[in-house]
């Protein structure tokens, strides 16, 4: 690029971004209502299911994995349909597609009874669904807050322009509590991607049901977020739409012949009925909440008061035999390889599974791990990394293994569960992943579980399944690094990045000389 050209192309950024911030700007803040969560709820059906079982476990938490997709969304509509007081759902993405609109007609179902019903959307992937969420609002029970939210709504990349530092910065937190009495937390948005609707990638991902003692933290959590600084009116920033738009969009969604199937499978998931019936399968143990305080959006100085990561750290704690580590964006940045590094030289046995090149969304981050691949391996760290093919024709659903494997057809597998385990006794499910972009941009929560089940299952998946369905990356005898393939008929051994082609794993060297971990 000529240098006039470099200057012609700076100034019609420069003047776009002005007129940008000129032709939209956020409502006031002044009129936002605060309110908080419904603590007077012990005569609804899931207090009465529950109550007895809290009082004969005090201070503990009931929790329930959810390693299946069906499971997932199922845990999500049935406590929707059982809800006699409140629902608070925040989600990160929530997309208006199968899944989106069947969770949106569970709510408005609710709020029809009678049911408050909040819901905390981020904005950044609520593009196309003003009307939606217009139409949602405008119910005397309902009211959706968008947080941090565009300003301009129809071409965001001008939000970039103008106010990149502030847009930057995402709410990743994901709940879902009703009645103030049971909660899912865990790595799951809305959309069919993750609940195995339709042919496509499906996501392996992990969420619990909790009730007990977390439930009320998972409330004041959700209360933080909602009445903060970066929580707007969704009426002040979106048309209001009418509830017909909503039936007409509900009723095609019913209609069609993959909601049908799927909600006919959904019949045979007995989840609420048993947790209703006191028969839901619960291990009562600690669960602590973590979570980033909502501050971390607006505050660019990265205080560690704000931040989850250190009450995180503390409250797994130090490592001494084992640490297994899940998380689809394994970006670890300079001190994050030397912590894990170091701690494979104490003797503890770190193993991390991630996604492949060929499995991943984005090769730009796939570059921020790959640059740090072979420092963690010459340290004593194993990484296995998922094939894209690992979905395709998935064992059948009572054959769980340790994150949701799905069950059906599909056309592949992308890793999408945050979780790890230390000496398989705690583990952590939750939002956050493991890079630097959970740690200093974006908030996220979780809960660390005392629960050597739930550790040793992940323990189990990775020495027993993760094999089959992951390439093992390594360093060959001539230091070398190399990819190992197992399958039933034994090993394949591949000098490059499997299922990926030249010119991706060019990009990703390219990119990888770029020092931009911290936007990963």
């Amino acid at each position: 690029m000529s240098l006039d050209m470099s200057r012609i192309l700076r100034a019609g950024l420069a003047a776009l971004a002005a007129i940008s911030a000129g032709c939209a700007s956020l409502p006031s803040p002044e009129g936002r209502t605060a309110s908080n969560a419904l603590e007077d709820t012990s005569r609804t059906r899931l207090a009465i299911s529950t109550a007895p079982l809290a009082a004969a476990h005090p201070g503990k938490t009931g929790i329930h994995p959810l390693f299946e997709p069906q499971d997932a969304f199922a845990a999500r509509a049935l406590l929707a349909a059982a809800a006699d007081k409140s629902i608070d759902a925040q989600y990160y993405i929530w997309h208006g597609d199968t899944v989106g609109n069947l969770v949106f007609q569970a709510l408005r179902q609710a709020a029809d009874r009678g049911v408050r019903v909040r819901l905390l959307l981020d904005d950044m992937n609520t593009g196309g669904l003003d009307p939606v969420i217009g139409a949602l609002d405008a119910h005397p029970n309902v009211e959706v807050r968008l947080y941090n939210p565009f300003a301009h709504r129809d071409v965001r990349a001008l939000d970039f322009l103008a106010d990149f530092s502030r847009v930057n910065r995402r709410m990743h937190n994901k709940s879902f509590t009703v009645d103030n009495r049971a909660s899912v937390v865990g790595g799951r948005n809305i959309g069919n991607e993750y609940y195995g609707v339709g042919e496509g990638t499906v996501f392996a991902d992990l969420d619990v049901v909790a009730i007990g003692a977390a439930v009320p933290d998972v409330s004041r959590q959700f209360d933080l977020f909602w009445n903060g600084a970066s929580a707007y009116p969704a009426a002040s920033l979106v048309a209001t739409a009418t509830p017909a738009d909503l039936d007409a969009r509900f009723a095609a969604t019913r209609a069609s012949p993959d909601t049908v199937a799927y909600l006919e499978a959904l019949r045979t998931t007995p989840l609420v009925r048993d947790l209703l019936d006191r028969r839901l399968a619960l291990e009562w143990t600690d669960a602590r909440l973590v979570h980033d305080d909502p501050a971390k959006t607006l505050d660019t100085t990265s205080s560690a008061d704000l931040l989850l990561f250190p009450a995180l750290v503390e409250a797994i704690g130090r490592p001494e035999k084992s640490l297994d580590l899940v998380s689809p964006y394994f970006v670890p940045g300079d001190e994050g390889t030397e912590a894990l590094a170091a701690i494979a030289r104490r003797g503890v046995k770190v193993r991390v599974l991630t996604n492949s090149l060929e499995s991943s969304e984005a090769s730009v981050v796939h570059a921020g791990y790959a640059k740090r691949r072979e420092a963690l391996l010459r340290a004593g760290v194993r990484l296995y990394e998922l094939k894209a093919t690992a979905g395709a024709g998935r064992r059948p659903r009572h054959e769980k293994a340790g994150v949701g494997s799905g069950s059906g057809s599909s056309s592949g597998s992308a890793l999408h569960a945050k979780t790890f385990a230390v000496d398989g006794r705690r583990i952590f499910v939750g939002s956050f992943n493991f890079d630097l972009r959970s740690a200093l941009l974006n908030t996220e929560m979780g809960l660390v579980i005392s629960s050597p089940p739930l550790a040793g299952r992940l323990a189990d998946f990775l020495d027993r399944t993760v094999p089959l369905l992951a390439y093992e990356a390594r360093l060959s005898p001539d230091g070398e690094l190399e990819w190992i393939e197992r399958t039933e008929e034994g090993e394949t051994r591949h000098e490059t990045e499997p299922g990926a082609g030249w010119f991706r794993r060019f990009t990703v060297k390219v990119l990888s000389s770029f020092p931009i971990d911290w936007m990963l």
